[in-house]
């Protein structure tokens, strides 16, 4: 549960953050491949509000599905939530709940803009221009496919293929190549930036009905 949240949040951080700069020291990422995720950055920033499904697949080194994960996301200033197949995400802007039933278990922590934590709404920061290379693989057919490359070879990954809509500015995909092996393949639909959103949409409720089916919850509060 906690790997696959964590693997979801990296993917779509990559998605809705992505703000191409050239790490000094490290080689130059290409122009053209600054250019198109520039204008990604700069179009989501017109975004007050998101609204968005999306699909997380898994599939190992040799090309089988090993799962798929469906869910939706919320985003709305510095607030978010995450619903991946029933296990949630609240944030509030302040506190941050995880949400586990199989495990009936809630851990909070407070959030803490000053810390490492890949958050969605990081997408209003620098936080990926001094950590990836970039280069454009491919541009047709209305897709621009950008590969990136993590310049600390210790992490999890070592290459993420990021989709770009050309005609809209917009991610659609993206697929994370983990060094074990496994692949993350992450795809937004449905995706929209005008809806409002009802600031109770991120703070956890457990009047909510659908944890109903969890007789007792153990809370774990880190805060």
């Amino acid at each position: 549960m906690k790997k696959i949240l964590s693997v979801f949040v990296l993917v779509i951080s990559i998605v809705l953050t992505t703000n191409a700069q050239t790490p000094k020291g490290m080689g130059n990422s290409d122009p053209e491949a600054k250019k198109i995720l520039d204008a990604v950055s700069a179009k989501f920033k017109t975004f007050k509000s998101v609204q968005s499904n999306f699909v997380l697949k898994i599939e190992n080194a040799s090309n089988k599905l090993m799962g798929t994960k469906t869910g939706k996301v919320y985003m709305k200033g510095t607030k978010y939530r995450v619903d991946v197949s029933g296990q949630d995400i609240f944030c509030d802007g302040s506190n941050v709940w995880t949400i586990d039933p199989d495990a009936a278990e809630i851990t909070i922590t407070k959030l803490d803009p000053s810390n490492n934590t890949i958050t969605p709404q990081k997408l209003f920061t620098n936080f990926y221009d001094k950590d990836f290379l970039y280069k454009l693989n491919s541009d047709s057919k209305g897709i621009q496919e950008i590969e990136l490359t993590p310049i600390d070879k210790s992490k999890m990954f070592h290459k993420v293929i990021v989709y770009v809509n050309k005609a809209t500015k917009t991610i659609t995909a993206t697929k994370v190549y983990e060094k074990a092996g496994n692949r993350y393949t992450y795809t937004v639909s449905g995706m929209k930036t005008s809806v409002a959103i009802p600031d109770a949409t991120f703070v956890y409720n457990l009047k909510d009905k659908k944890y109903d089916k969890v007789a007792k919850w153990e809370y774990v509060d880190l805060r």
